[in-house]
């Protein structure tokens, strides 16, 4: 998602775990837009307090905030 969101300019060898989304050159609006892109796709919504801090986080923190944005939909959901 992040390589089809940057339109493909990013070296898919940079994608690490450990990299932050500024590592792989993901501007602060760009970080913006795919924290939105993000929630649209996965029909969920980052909690503000997370949402700020994810333009400066980890690619594992992101996919860690996603599964637990997931979790917690579907425990809302009774599941």
């Amino acid at each position: 998602m992040i390589l089809k969101h940057m339109q493909g300019n990013i070296d898919p060898a940079a994608l690490t775990p450990q990299a932050t989304l500024k590592d792989i050159g993901v501007a602060s609006l760009d970080a913006v837009e795919l924290i939105f892109d993000l929630e649209e796709h996965f029909d969920f919504t980052f909690p503000d307090s997370r949402a700020d801090s994810l333009g400066r986080a980890t690619l594992q923190d992101l996919v860690d905030a996603v599964v637990q944005g997931l979790r917690d939909k579907d425990q809302a959901a009774g599941g």
